[in-house]
Parts: C-alpha cells; sequence; structure tokens
C-alpha cells in the first residue's frame, strides 16, 4: 500500500497519490484539510504539512479516486488508517495535493528577469535567504539548472532582508540543491556572510 506525491517540484509536495492492490490512484478534496496533509508529509518523513490543496492544484490524476471525506485527526501513521468513504462523487478535477514542509523551492528576486537576482528558498513554510559562505560556482550551476536557466555566469552578494538563513554545499552537479549538503538557521556558517544570488546565462519568466 504505497503512497507518494506526484507533480509537484519535490518528492515532499504533490498530489496524492496512493497504491492499492497494484494500482495508483488519487485522493478527492471533499473535507481534505491539514490534519489529514500532515499524516501524508509524516508518512513519508517530509515534516508536517505547510498547505492542503484541493482543485487539482497539481494537475488532475489517473486512475480511480480510492478515498473521499478522508477524516484524520493527524496523529495516524497511515492515510489508510484515516476514516474515509471508499464511494466517492467526485471527478479527477478535484485531486487533493499537499505541501509538506521539507519540500523546498527556490526563486530569484530583484534581478531582471526569474534567471538573475538574489536566491531565496521556501522552506518549513517560509522564504529565506542562502548564506554566501559556501555559494561557489557548483552551487549557482546547479540552482540555474534546476530553474531551467542555463549555467551560472556572476554570482553577486546581497544583503540579508529575510529572517530565516540556508546553508549549501554541494559535493557534485546535483539535481537540485535539495539533494546537496544543507544547514538551515545555524547561524554560525552564515555569521559575517551575505545573501547569495546569481545571474544565470539564460532568460527566464
Amino acid at each position: 500500500r504505497g503512497l507518494r506525491l506526484a507533480g509537484g517540484r519535490s518528492r515532499c509536495e504533490g498530489r496524492v497519490e496512493l497504491e492499492q492492490e497494484g494500482t495508483w490512484g488519487t485522493v478527492c478534496d471533499d473535507g481534505w484539510d491539514i490534519p489529514d496533509a500532515n499524516v501524508v508529509c509524516r508518512q513519508l518523513q517530509c515534516g508536517h504539512a505547510v498547505r492542503a490543496h484541493g482543485n487539482a492544484a497539481f494537475g488532475r490524476g489517473h486512475g480511480p479516486i480510492l478515498r473521499d471525506e478522508v477524516g484524520c485527526e493527524g496523529h495516524e501513521r497511515d492515510l489508510w488508517e484515516c476514516p474515509a468513504e471508499l464511494e466517492h462523487d467526485c471527478s479527477h478535477k478535484e485531486d487533493a495535493g499537499v505541501v509538506c514542509s521539507e519540500h523546498q523551492e527556490w526563486r530569484l528576486s530583484g534581478g531582471r528577469d526569474g534567471c538573475a537576482g538574489r536566491v531565496e528558498v521556501f522552506f518549513r513554510g517560509t522564504w529565506s535567504t542562502v548564506c554566501n559562505s559556501t555559494w561557489y560556482e557548483m552551487e549557482a550551476t546547479v540552482l540555474c539548472r534546476t530553474l531551467g536557466c542555463g549555467d551560472a555566469l556572476q554570482r553577486p552578494s546581497f544583503g540579508h532582508t529575510l529572517p530565516g538563513k540556508m546553508v549549501y554545499l554541494c559535493g557534485s552537479l546535483q539535481p537540485s540543491l535539495a539533494q546537496c549538503h544543507w544547514i538551515f538557521n545555524k547561524s554560525a556558517p552564515c555569521y559575517q556572510s551575505w545573501a547569495a544570488g546569481v545571474i544565470c546565462n539564460g532568460t527566464g519568466s
């Protein structure tokens, strides 16, 4: 009885999909709320839920709709343990989704477009800046490629203007910064450092 998130930007965000007898299906958003989403996030070792989405926010799924009117209290270890209706009157336009606290997404702000600017990371429900103490060519290139912006041209520095601080250190060219070594909100690596920025050689929206 598998569980996964699909259609998101990491394994900790997306449309909720369950496996029943070898077939993957979805969950209807009727009654879908944070306690339900919390169970999903915990089961996937993705922390806690920061958002519970309905209306196929991560795209419409396929296959059977396996659960409707899910009513978790939030302490359950497994989504299958939660009371739910097996009969449903839903379509895939009502597929439930979730964003968990361990999901990371990135944006570049203050630059000429989405491929240049100060690096900001959404993590544990809040936007934070990235310390440039270990912001080298490798880390900048990983981010540019993740954003579909090509490779890193320059790494300008900025002041920290957001409360949280993230440090990344990539030993190799990973598919995303989340797969590199990272430390969140520990002050030591950020002491006297600036906020990381990058100008990629591609252009974005």
